[in-house]
C-alpha cells in the first residue's frame, strides 16, 4: 500500500483556485476539508452561524443555498499563501429570495494542517 502524500499548504491553495474557478465548491469541501474543520462567520453574519465539522459545514452551505433565487454570477482570486494559511477575495452576484438582487464581496481565509483545511473564516 502506497502512504498518501500529505499536501503542502501551497498544494492545497493551488487545487483550492482550480476548483473554485470551476465553481465546485462540493469537491473542494470533498478534497480539501478536515472533517473536524471549522467554519466561522464574523458576528452579525447575514443569519450565517459559525459551524464546526464537515456535516454541519454542509448543511451550511446548503441553508445558504436555499436563500438563492438566482445566481448572477461569482469569483474567487488567486491564493495568497503565507506559512499554514491562504487568503482569496471572493464574492457573488446574486438575487436573494425576499431581499432582491444583491453583490457580496469577502476575503475568506484558510488554515491548513496536515494537508487539510482545519478552518476557514470570513470576512465582510
Amino acid at each position: 500500500m502506497i502512504a498518501e502524500k500529505t499536501l503542502t499548504t501551497s498544494e492545497v491553495a493551488a487545487r483550492f483556485n482550480e476548483l473554485a474557478k470551476e465553481g465546485n465548491w462540493n469537491k473542494i469541501q470533498d478534497e480539501l476539508f478536515a472533517e473536524n474543520a471549522a467554519s466561522i462567520e464574523p458576528p452579525g453574519a447575514m443569519g450565517m452561524q459559525s459551524v464546526q465539522g464537515l456535516p454541519a459545514i454542509r448543511q451550511k452551505g446548503k441553508q445558504f443555498e436555499e436563500t438563492v433565487e438566482e445566481m448572477h454570477g461569482g469569483y474567487s482570486s488567486d491564493p495568497l499563501v503565507t506559512g499554514n494559511h491562504f487568503a482569496v477575495a471572493m464574492g457573488m452576484d446574486v438575487t436573494m429570495k425576499g431581499a432582491g438582487r444583491v453583490k457580496m464581496d469577502e476575503i475568506a481565509l484558510y488554515e491548513v494542517k496536515d494537508g487539510k483545511i482545519v478552518k476557514e473564516q470570513f470576512f465582510y
